[in-house]
């Protein structure tokens, strides 16, 4: 059976998207992505604020 993409409880803080989702083993994981062209960054945390400290702080490169 092929894995699931369900992200749930998304919020976005600037450019980068933050989603709660379970991984393989069952655990809840919070995903932050930038949505910024070309830039590519990505990050899973295990607790919400860790996510969005990282979402605050990120600097894209691409200019």
């Amino acid at each position: 059976m092929p894995a699931r993409d369900n992200f749930h409880s998304v919020m976005r803080i600037g450019p980068v998207q933050i989603g709660t989702h379970r991984d393989r083993n069952g655990q809840t994981k919070y995903a932050a992505v930038c949505t910024a062209d070309r830039c590519g960054w990505s990050a899973d945390y295990s607790s919400r604020t860790a996510a969005q400290l990282a979402a605050r702080t990120h600097r894209c490169r691409v200019r």
